[in-house]
């Protein structure tokens, strides 16, 4: 299921995803937003004291496709299919799309046609009640954390075009301080749980290294 908007006014690519108010994932994410707040990332992405990793990468990478959902959606103007005929971070990396399932074999296509195809298989892993359960007690899949690991692997590109393909008008927007919060969290968070691949971050690995070592 596609959402493209025709306005751009509320400034989201896709539906936020939403985390049911009173659930413990809830409780989670606050914890989350409190310890952001503090300023020390690092600290902000280690798992809570007694808390289940998998609830807690759940959580977390609902926050992420929340907030890229809201960054790509202020830049929608500038990614058309004349500006950004090929999804690419760079000129070393293109990516094609493949979901594996409704398109098995992966295809060339625009960078926003890509970031529809991928935001909305996202949406659809996080709707899904035996990937995502958000039931207290009901249990996370076996597979859950390979599914994890892909979902942050694919809106990392996200990420990754922004900053090639769009920085200046993330800047013309005065968005940068937000995109670069936003990115850092993002990498720390899978630094500390290693669950993305160096290789897949190379196309920004000199931002990633400039962001991260003043803070080691």
């Amino acid at each position: 299921m596609s959402f493209l908007f025709g306005s751009r006014s509320s400034k989201t690519f896709k539906p936020k995803k939403n985390i049911p108010e009173g659930s413990h994932q809830y409780e989670l994410l606050k914890h989350a937003e409190a310890t952001l707040g503090s300023g020390n990332l690092r600290m902000a992405v280690m798992l809570p004291d007694g808390e289940d990793l998998n609830e807690w990468v759940a959580v977390n990478t609902v926050d992420f496709f929340n907030q890229i959902n809201m960054l790509y959606g202020t830049i929608t103007d500038f990614c058309t299919e004349e500006s950004c005929p090929v999804m690419s971070a760079g000129p070393k990396y293109e990516y094609h799309w493949a979901d594996g399932t409704n398109i098995k074999k992966p295809i060339k296509c625009s960078a926003p046609k890509y970031i529809d195809y991928l935001m909305t298989w996202v949406q659809d892993q996080l709707d899904d009640e035996t990937l995502f359960p958000s039931k207290i007690g009901v249990p996370f899949p076996k597979n859950f954390m390979s599914v994890a690991k892909t979902i942050l692997k694919r809106l990392f590109r996200v990420y990754a075009h922004i900053y090639h393909q769009h920085f200046d008008a993330v800047i013309q927007l005065q968005e940068e301080a937000h995109l670069n919060t936003s990115f850092k969290h993002f990498i720390f968070f899978v630094q500390e749980f290693n669950l993305i691949d160096r290789r897949e971050l190379a196309p920004l690995q000199e931002l990633i290294d400039k962001l991260t070592t003043k803070d080691r």
